[in-house]
């Protein structure tokens, strides 16, 4: 799956609080992992495999492998638009 760097900055700047820790939670993986895929670069600790950019006129195209991350973060925010996202800290 391919998406440009901004589409991946404009679905994280849409997440509700908690929503890095629910998605770690949820898929058995590091919060950095998940910061890491919506942007961040931090530590090895949490690296992302599976993600690769590319230069672009209209910014970086990311492929990515494995959309597990994606597809929650969509599912949170269609949750939040519904008014059934609750936050479990």
């Amino acid at each position: 799956m391919k998406n440009t760097f901004e589409e991946i900055q404009h679905l994280k700047d849409q997440l509700p609080c908690g929503s890095i820790s629910r998605i770690a939670r949820e898929l058995g993986i590091h919060e950095q992992r998940v910061r890491n895929f919506l942007g961040a670069n931090k530590s090895e600790e949490g690296a992302l495999i599976g993600r690769s950019l590319q230069p672009n006129t209209a910014g970086a195209i990311i492929n990515l492998e494995d959309t597990a991350i994606l597809n929650l973060a969509k599912q949170i925010i269609a949750e939040t638009a519904a008014g059934a996202y609750r936050y479990a800290g």
